[in-house]
């Protein structure tokens, strides 16, 4: 495979075309008052905000099981000592 296929076109070309829309792109995301420092603060919180709220839903999950395990664990444990005892020995 040749760089043109990577590329696109011709490297160089491709090279300079991207920087000029960066430059584009950099000025007017400065004339909405974004900067690369608030960017990255953004990104950071975004990032942060993902990861507790993936551990908030496991803790939601976890407090949720055990409180319905407060109810089905003694009733299922009832159940199989008086399966047990209607069976009786065997």
């Amino acid at each position: 495979m040749d760089l043109k296929t990577i590329f696109g076109g011709n490297p160089l070309a491709v090279i300079v075309r991207l920087a000029l829309i960066s430059l584009v792109v950099g000025i007017v995301l400065s004339a909405l008052g974004i900067d690369l420092h608030n960017f990255m603060y953004r990104l950071s919180s975004l990032l942060r905000d993902i990861w507790d709220l993936g551990f908030r839903s496991l803790d939601w999950v976890l407090q949720y099981t055990l409180l319905g395990a407060l109810v089905v664990v003694p009733i299922w444990l009832i159940a199989r000592v008086a399966g047990g005892l209607r069976k009786g020995p065997e």
